[in-house]
């Protein structure tokens, strides 16, 4: 049990990083009702472009904004897909996922893999910052779970405001009734593409954060990503649901989802002390679960309802 508390604020800040990642995938996949498997590889894109550019000489705050704009060009690249080559948006995700694996090898002058050393670099966050502010060797403001709560409390303030704007409200109509929408004269294929490239651009942008973290970026990085964000959105509206009703606490809800879910693998690694290995299991275990939650409570909890009246 000791192991699993040393080892809960990683796993905190890890899932504050991934959930990062899940709110953009709530754009897509709640307020859009689109099913887009970009993410695997936007995330990937967003990581390399990162630490490319970090190690090419650039800021922290120039390198993730480019991974925030070359995420934004892979949504985009999905909508072009989707509204005007007439590709189901799943099969233009993955299309583009595809791609994106070249891309990104590319982005990373062919290598698999690039480090990203904490002590030639100013990160935003690091692993290794979580260790030094624990020795008193960094000051308490550079802990990860601070910054983390601070950078997503930022970015849910500016979607709350985006999207209660004309143009945030049209792209949340488009996935509310796309037919009621464009009989109001808004053009859904313009909001579809909008909406992909800014979750898309959230994606990257939580990449870059994942390879600052861990310091290297890794072709592989996005692998699953979009079943950990999933996972993120439906663990956050079944514990959180009927409390949080307003959108930015739905956002929230996201956020802190993913966090319950890192906090739940890393249980069953430390406490149970099962092989790392059987990790995909386990994660795969974990989304199951609780993605037949609310069957579960609509089978049975609805029929006890009905039983009492």
């Amino acid at each position: 049990m000791t192991t699993f508390f040393n080892a809960l604020p990683g796993a905190v800040s890890q899932g504050l990083v991934w959930g990062i990642m899940a709110i953009g995938l709530y754009i897509t996949f709640r307020l859009l009702e689109v099913s887009d498997l970009t993410v695997d590889g936007s995330f990937c894109t967003g990581g390399a472009v990162c630490v490319t550019m970090m190690v090419a000489g650039f800021n922290v705050w120039v390198a993730m904004l480019a991974a925030l704009l070359a995420g934004m060009l892979t949504g985009l690249v999905t909508g072009f897909f989707h509204t005007k080559c007439g590709i189901p948006a799943i099969l233009a995700g993955i299309l583009t996922q595809m791609g994106l694996w070249s891309v990104n090898l590319a982005i990373m002058s062919m290598k698999a893999n690039i480090a990203l050393n904490v002590n030639n670099y100013d990160l935003l966050v690091s692993l290794r910052y979580l260790q030094d502010v624990n020795k008193g060797e960094r000051p308490f403001y550079q802990h990860p779970i601070l910054v983390l709560v601070v950078f997503t409390a930022v970015l849910i303030a500016i979607l709350y405001w985006f999207f209660g704007t004309e143009m945030g409200a049209s792209i949340r109509a488009t996935g509310a009734n796309e037919n009621m929408a464009r009989a109001q004269g808004i053009n859904t294929n313009v909001n579809k593409v909008l909406g992909l490239a800014l979750a898309n651009g959230l994606v990257a942008l939580s990449g870059s954060l994942l390879c600052q973290y861990q310091s290297y970026a890794e072709i592989n990085m996005g692998r699953g990503a979009i079943v950990i964000g999933l996972a993120s959105i439906v663990i956050g509206e079944s514990i959180f649901g009927r409390v949080f009703r307003n959108f930015a606490l739905k956002l929230a809800s996201v956020s802190l989802g993913a966090v319950i879910y890192y906090i739940v693998v890393q249980f069953v690694v430390s406490v149970l002390e099962i092989d790392s290995n059987y990790l995909k299991v386990i994660s795969a275990l974990i989304v199951a679960f609780f993605l037949a939650v609310p069957h579960w409570k609509s089978v049975y909890f609805h029929k006890k309802d009905k039983k009492g009246l």
